[in-house]
């Protein structure tokens, strides 16, 4: 396996997916995808949320169908917290914390038909962010989401003026580049699944946390 598994027991795994490794089949990748790599363990291996490609960290997945219905359920009423690490530019004037709620929906996008993003005819979405760290050349982020929109960080963060560093395909304006040729999956964002908790199946409280690369720790420069 190219995962990490930090807890199995008979109802679920929690494992930590690489950046660079997809969730689902798609595109050219079929075997080099989490879901098919877990199903070569367990065949009823569902994963109950997603990652994008470029993401790396903690994701619940499911091995029973009683599992799955009871961790889905959590997800639909908001009662799985989940929290990332998240890279941005240097931006002396942001807040130590603030929320983005715009809206996220459906853009036409002539390389795939439509892509997601800030949209205000879409879907409610939001997203609670405080600053760890402020450096010379970088701010670092925890981001938590009360909702699971598709690339929502990456949207939220552009919308308001500060896209992810590295992000291939959205602009300010939390846009895909209109003269770009980047698709969701491209990779070069700097954007991590960090903490995740639940209520396992068995009724126990569940917390997990998973380490970040090393630009997205701490650790990595002094305060500043």
């Amino acid at each position: 396996l190219n995962i990490g598994i930090l807890h199995e027991d008979d109802q679920l795994w929690v494992v930590n997916k690489p950046s660079g490794l997809p969730v689902l089949p798609g595109g050219n990748f079929l075997q080099h995808t989490l879901l098919w790599q877990l199903r070569q363990r367990d065949p009823t291996a569902a994963p109950i949320h997603r990652l994008g490609r470029g993401t790396s960290g903690l994701m619940l997945v499911a091995k029973t169908k009683a599992a799955r219905a009871h961790l889905s359920q959590q997800m639909r009423q908001r009662q799985l917290g989940k929290t990332y690490r998240a890279l941005i530019g240097p931006v002396p004037e942001l807040p130590d914390q603030f929320t983005i709620t715009h809206p996220i929906g459906k853009l036409p996008y002539p390389q795939l038909g439509y892509v997601y993003g800030a949209n205000p005819d879409g879907l409610e979405a939001h997203s609670d962010c405080t600053i760890l760290q402020r450096r010379p050349d970088a701010t670092l982020l925890a981001v938590t989401i009360l909702t699971g929109r598709p690339h929502q960080i990456r949207i939220h963060l552009a919308s308001v003026g500060y896209p992810l560093l590295g992000d291939p395909l959205y602009v300010p304006g939390g846009q895909p580049h209109a003269a770009g040729t980047a698709i969701p999956s491209d990779c070069g964002y700097w954007l991590h699944a960090h903490r995740l908790t639940c209520i396992h199946p068995a009724g126990s409280a569940l917390d997990w946390v998973c380490d970040p690369p090393p630009i997205l720790a701490l650790d990595t420069v002094g305060p500043g």
